[in-house]
């Protein structure tokens, strides 16, 4: 088990190297910390894989599974409001679906679509996985990211951190949904002894 930690350290560290000329690009705009969120992305991206490869799984007490999600959450809150001075977030977007479409549109550079898509939706998985861990119901499941994302967007409009955007409503929301999804996968490598 210890080997799959360290290989997977030593695999993202290379490949988030590899990357960074490019991450670096893409990410000029935001806080440094976003940098610190891809890495351990790529990190638990190699993890998960070299657990479900290896046929292992990591034992991990509730209380600590929520504090990795506080930890997670400050980092995501840092990225989505502590952006630089110099930029104008004033945009609104409230038709659905057009931001997405500009970006598949192949008006912008296909590595910058390919960030701000799949961030807006990667960046929410763990929180899908969490409800689940939590088994809300359904209702909750459909109500609670609505009104966090909705808060969200519209703390960021007010704060001038962020535009308002339906799509990255829409984007966010398939992240929890797709963590929803993935959940099952999630209890293969990760087992709390409370479920």
């Amino acid at each position: 088990m210890k080997k799959t930690y360290i290989l997977s350290l030593f695999l993202s560290i290379g490949t988030f190297l590899i990357l960074s000329h490019v991450l670096f690009q893409l990410t000029s705009y935001l806080h440094p910390v976003v940098l610190v969120v891809v890495w351990f992305c790529i990190y638990m991206f190699y993890l998960i894989s070299l657990l479900l490869i290896r046929k292992e799984s990591i034992q991990l007490s509730y209380s600590l599974f929520l504090t990795f999600i506080l930890f997670y959450t400050i980092g995501l809150l840092i990225l989505l409001f502590l952006r630089p001075n110099d930029q104008s977030y004033d945009s609104i977007n409230l038709i659905p679906f057009s931001t997405i479409a500009f970006y598949l549109s192949g008006k912008v550079d296909f590595l910058i679509s390919l960030y701000n898509l799949a961030a807006n939706i990667g960046l929410f998985l763990p929180y899908g996985i969490l409800l689940r861990v939590n088994r809300a119901s359904l209702l909750k499941i459909i109500i609670v990211p609505f009104a966090g994302i909705t808060a969200i967007e519209l703390l960021q409009f007010f704060t001038h951190r962020g535009s308002l955007d339906i799509d990255d409503l829409l984007l966010n929301l398939l992240g929890i949904y797709v963590g929803c999804w993935l959940f099952p996968l999630f209890r293969k490598i990760v087992k709390i002894p409370s479920l």
